[in-house]
């Protein structure tokens, strides 16, 4: 049987397959599971509920507070939030569970819902599994009278005391910084510019003007021209690009040149190694990451620990070697030391505030590694579990890797979000990393 949880929470197309009476089911599960072993201390469990702008966020988390609620969990509404702010903020409320509804960087009418656990962190496979199974075993009743949770709309400081954190975590000042930031229409339509303004730099922003419809629409991290359009013509020092509900961050030098996930990482984890901050001088990034990535890491004498893609996997390394630095070329960086994922505001302040500190372009940074020729093509799949074991997928990987030797890579992966199967070369020349690329996703749309 298919999982329900996918590698980043429940996704799915709004109202069609993420439903409100899922998401209600969803929330009565999750709050069993997660309140299971809790010491009550005298005080009902508690839930915080974030979305982004999109228009079936409203929905979703109606839905959501009112499963959490009849299962006797208080549920306080922040509103508009950053994922990254979601989970700092059930931490910084001593909440029990925090819930964020938002599909990222998908189009809007998809939808998704993340939980957090008490401390702002994400969910363990194992404890998904769980919500999966009380899912099924849910009783049509719950606590009535008194026991029957209480829905509070809105929190008036929730993004007051996110922003705080920002200022607190990064007081580098950023004075005669000028940053274009393009926020998807999304979560951090606020945030981001009013984060970055606090800290110094002249802020201009683009799309940033959420209707409910527009996040993610022709903007943000996936649509990477529009930022570097917007800094040539703002004549500005750096571009920062975030998605639809900022956990990622891209950014663009004063050139228009676009500097990714990759960059962000060598640039801060050598910025950490001169501070004596990274601990055991070791980065975690995914597999997905440049070889340029590595190289430069080793020539600076870090170590670069690989994990398989996503989030959680990366969050699972920091955790178990309570390393200080991780992420992944698509944006999304954590830094333990202030968040408990990945989050796009913070890593736009640590990347100016290493400008600051330095004196340095975003060009000059970035100059730290090379950036060797990488193709990645989304191939849309009906079944994404049986791409693996087709016998002629196998005979072309076999004869791509022969094709590209020591000089180059190949990597198959599905997306754990949408309906696609993701192929990536990697070749010391561009036009071979194209064609090598071309011809394994030809193989992979046939099967």
């Amino acid at each position: 049987m298919t999982r329900l949880f996918g590698t980043d929470g429940v996704r799915g197309l709004a109202n069609e397959t993420l439903t409100a009476p899922l998401a209600m089911k969803l929330g009565a599960a999750a709050a069993t599971v997660l309140t299971r072993e809790r010491s009550s201390g005298g005080r009902r469990p508690t839930a915080l509920i974030g979305r982004d702008p999109r228009v079936s966020g409203e929905m979703l988390a109606a839905a959501m507070a009112a499963g959490m609620a009849s299962k006797g969990v208080d549920v306080l509404r922040v509103g508009v939030i950053p994922t990254p702010g979601l989970a700092f903020l059930t931490d910084d409320y001593g909440a029990d569970i925090g819930v964020m509804i938002s599909a990222s960087h998908n189009p809007m009418p998809d939808n998704g819902i993340k939980f957090f656990s008490a401390g702002g962190k994400k969910l363990p496979d194992d404890v998904e599994d769980q919500i999966e199974a009380a899912m099924k075993e849910l009783a049509e009743t719950g606590p009535t009278g008194t026991g029957i949770g209480r829905v509070i709309e809105e929190a008036p400081d929730a993004r007051e005391r996110y922003l705080a954190h920002l200022k607190e975590a990064v007081q580098t000042d950023l004075a005669g910084i000028k940053v274009v930031v393009d926020c998807a229409n999304g979560a951090a339509f606020e945030v981001a510019p009013k984060a970055y303004a606090a800290a110094g730099a002249d802020v201009t922003a683009i799309f940033n003007t959420p209707d409910a419809y527009n996040i993610n629409d022709g903007s943000g991290s996936t649509h990477i021209e529009q930022i570097q359009a917007a800094v040539v013509e703002h004549g500005a020092d750096i571009g920062l690009a975030h998605d639809g509900d900022a956990d990622r961050c891209l950014a663009v030098d004063a050139k228009g040149n676009v500097v990714d996930g990759d960059q962000i990482m060598a640039i801060l984890a050598t910025g950490m190694q001169e501070r004596n901050s990274l601990q055991d001088n070791t980065l975690v990034a995914t597999v997905m990451s440049n070889l340029g990535l590595k190289i430069a890491m080793r020539e600076h004498g870090i170590e670069l620990k690989e994990t398989a893609v996503g989030d959680r996997y990366v969050l699972e390394e920091l955790g178990r070697g309570e390393y200080s630095l991780g992420g992944e070329q698509s944006g999304h960086l954590v830094v333990p030391a202030y968040a408990t994922t990945g989050d796009g505001t913070l890593t736009g302040l640590l990347l100016m505030a290493r400008m600051a500190e330095t004196g340095k372009s975003l060009e000059e940074l970035a100059s730290v590694m090379q950036v060797l020729p990488q193709v990645l093509i989304n191939v849309p799949v009906s079944d994404k579990a049986k791409i693996m074991d087709s016998p002629k997928v196998q005979e072309a990987i076999q004869i791509a890797e022969a094709e590209l030797g020591d000089s180059g890579r190949v990597l198959l992966r599905p997306s754990g979000t949408e309906e696609l199967f993701r192929v990536m070369v990697e070749a010391a020349d561009e036009e071979q990393a194209r064609k090598v690329a071309g011809q394994l996703a030809a193989v992979v749309a046939a099967v």
